[in-house]
This record gives structure tokens, sequence and C-alpha cells, in this order.
């Protein structure tokens, strides 16, 4: 088993929007990466837990998104 990789929450200028997403509503997600992991988050409210990935969980997610 990995240890936890522990992150501290970015500034929110390092957080990006997903480029499916758009500006009126829905679902949308930001990403901010940093040196440790890849954090995701709820862009309507950044208040909320974001999800970390490593850099190894964060390429598999891709490529399962992607359908590949």
């Amino acid at each position: 088993m990995k240890p936890d990789v522990r992150v501290q929450n970015p500034a929110d200028n390092s957080w990006f929007k997903s480029s499916y997403s758009s500006n009126e509503g829905g679902e949308c997600i930001e990403v901010a990466n940093t040196e440790e992991a890849v954090l995701i988050r709820d862009s309507k409210d950044a208040s909320l837990p974001h999800l970390t990935l490593t850099h190894t969980g964060w390429k598999h997610f891709v490529r399962y998104a992607a359908g590949a």
C-alpha cells in the first residue's frame, strides 16, 4: 500500500477549468497540477474538498475518460 499523498490547496490561480466546460452552468471541474499530485475540484463550489490523484493515477483517469 502506498502512503497518502498530502498536498496543500494551491493558490486559486493554479486551478484551470476543463476545456470541455462552458460558462453556461452544468457540471464542470477544475484541475490543479502540483509537484506531488493532480487535484480535481467542483468549479461551482471551490470550498468543497478536492480529489487528489497521483500523476500516474491522473494519466489512467484521463485514458479511461477518453475511452482508450
